[in-house]
């Protein structure tokens, strides 16, 4: 394992808040993950992603989920690299929070994107999960906006972007299911992140890791 971790130092990093702990994905996360969302994210008449994969089908959800992730870890790069943070509480998996970006080295510009299974939902994760995502990428990575969207009828994911000072940059029409839907788009500077009343704890974060990110 430390001769992974030396090759793939994103694999050491860990962020703490007071009730969660949020690390990459590695394989017996994600396996726990897809259990997850096999018990349910939202439900089934609504469709909260951009892209619809919670309607595959689900002899082959699981899969292409597992494949996802590994496409994701294969292509990073400081160019364009995606974070996938595995998201636990009293350490089960509950879900997951991505933080994103492209020419970061230039642009400063993050974006994330997250869920949690409905079981979980209603207790303030997503707001705690976020705000782990968005101190790190002001204050380790140097990350001067972030960015987020949201569908206009997702008032929860909506509320917790609000919390943390996000302001709406317009919107966009999408068709995850073939009808149209407004996506909103939203956009957080450094200077506006209404940050949380506890201090983040990162471990494992160090100029190896910064370079990758295009953030030394």
């Amino acid at each position: 394992m430390v001769g992974t971790v030396r090759h793939w130092p994103q694999r050491d990093l860990v962020l703490h808040t007071p009730r969660l702990e949020l690390r990459p994905d590695d394989d017996a996360g994600l396996a726990e993950l897809v259990e997850v969302a096999y018990a349910g994210i939202h439900p089934p008449e609504r469709m909260p992603f951009l892209v619809a994969w919670t309607d595959a089908d689900p002899r082959y959800m699981g899969r292409g989920t597992l494949q996802y992730f590994w496409s994701e870890r294969a292509r990073f790069a400081p160019e364009a690299w995606a974070l996938h943070f595995l998201v636990r509480h009293e350490g089960r998996v509950i879900g997951m929070q991505s933080l994103t970006s492209t020419q970061f080295t230039v642009r400063r510009e993050v974006d994330s994107g997250s869920w949690l299974g409905r079981e979980h939902q209603g207790r303030g994760f997503g707001t705690e999960m976020r705000a782990a995502i968005l101190g790190y990428a002001f204050d380790h990575l140097g990350a001067r906006h972030a960015r987020s969207d949201a569908f206009a009828d997702n008032a929860a994911s909506l509320r917790v972007s609000e919390k943390l000072g996000y302001v709406r940059d317009g919107i966009s029409i999408v068709a995850p299911r073939g009808e149209p839907v407004e996506n909103v788009r939203l956009r957080l500077t450094a200077e506006r992140f209404a940050r949380p009343g506890w201090e983040l704890v990162v471990e494992g974060h160090g100029p190896e890791l910064a370079g990758l990110l295009g953030a030394a």
